[in-house]
Order: structure tokens, then sequence, then C-alpha cells
């Protein structure tokens, strides 16, 4: 999960789809490369209550990313990974090694504008990219009109794509997702929606995001 603008929700969604993930029965690592450590964080509320999971979480520095992939990807189903969004060595380390690379963009210019120097990385490197459009309102034509831009040049897409609600942010607070604290509800539809959707695109051999 990588986005070079903070604030896109990357790692919002990155536990999100981990929670997800878990929930359907995949085994899930999360690999925190974000020197800030909130995915470490969350995972270690998630220590606090009783809950019966495939999904484990480890903070580790960028140079030893190849390393930690390679010990965990014969125990694990998908390992994702959230990335610094400034950090351009730990970046392309991740973009290496990945299967799929998620740049969350939210419904602005700023954001799609922001998102074309990691496309461009990720073609630089050979690697395969997918925008998820985040944080979108529940009305109004600016989503339509991103929409339309990043479809007329040619940028991949998710179909799925994630409204601005705050139960994704509350659900964290306890150490959760979603998809657990509203399995009912229509934040936890949209973002089983997008797992599925990127556990499609990838490889049974290879089911690593970042």
């Amino acid at each position: 999960m990588h986005s070079k603008r903070g604030g896109a929700g990357k790692t919002t969604i990155a536990v999100q789809l981990a929670v997800a993930w878990a929930s359907q029965g995949y085994r899930v690592a999360l690999l925190d490369v974000d020197p800030q450590g909130s995915v470490s964080a969350w995972f270690a509320l998630r220590g606090k209550t009783p809950i019966s999971s495939s999904l484990i979480a480890t903070e580790i520095p960028g140079w030893k990313l190849s390393t930690e992939i390679d010990r965990l990807k014969e125990d694990f189903d998908i390992l994702l990974i959230d990335t610094p969004p400034h950090a351009e060595t730990d970046a392309r380390i991740a973009i290496r090694t990945a299967s799929l690379i998620l740049v969350p963009v939210q419904p602005s210019p700023m954001d799609l504008w922001a998102a074309k120097p990691t496309l461009e990385l990720v073609r630089r490197e050979k690697g395969h990219a997918l925008l998820i459009l985040n944080r979108l309102p529940p009305r109004g034509r600016l989503a339509d009109t991103i929409r339309a831009r990043i479809e007329a040049e040619g940028m991949p897409l998710a179909r799925s794509t994630l409204g601005n609600r705050s139960s994704f942010a509350a659900s964290m607070m306890d150490g959760k997702g979603v998809v657990e604290t509203q399995p009912k509800g229509t934040a936890a539809n949209e973002i089983r929606a997008l797992a599925c959707e990127i556990a499609d695109i990838l490889t049974p051999a290879a089911k690593t995001a970042v």
C-alpha cells in the first residue's frame, strides 16, 4: 500500500483489507515499513481483545523487507505491506517484491497528481498498480470527474470504491476492522468487495500487495 501524499488513507485501507481477508479464511501478514508505526499500534490494541484470527502484523525496516517476505511467504496466503509516503528507497524495494501495488486516491486533483510519481515508479520497476478511490462523498460530481480523468489517462482503477465513513477509523480504535464491528454495514460491504476484487487479481503463487 503506497501513496506519495500523506493522509490518503493507505494505512486504514491496509488494516481493513487485512481483517477482511482474515475473516474470509486467508492467512494474512501485515508488514509495517512506515516509521510512524500506525499498523503496529493498531495490532497492539488488537492483542488486548479476545479475537481469534489468522492475522499477524510486524514492524520492520525497509532494508529487511525482502528477507522478511521470503521468511513469511510460505506460511501466509497474503502479505500486505504498508510503506511510508515519502521514502522512495523503501517504496522501490516493496514494489520490486510485490505482485500488486495499491494506491489510494481521494476524489481531489491533488491526490490524482500525487499518484502519478508512484505510478511512474511502478512502471520503471515493471510492477503492476491499482488505484483505489477512497473517501468518496455521498453525492457530488467531483468523484465522477476524477474517475473519468483516471480512465481517460489509462490509469488502472479498481471497480470497488470506499466511501467517506467514520466507521473505518472507529473500528480501528478497538483494534478491529469494520467487518468485525459492523459486519452488515455499508463500510463492511465496501471493504469486502474491494478485498475480493484484489484477491482475484493476485496470483495464488504470489499474493503480495503493497
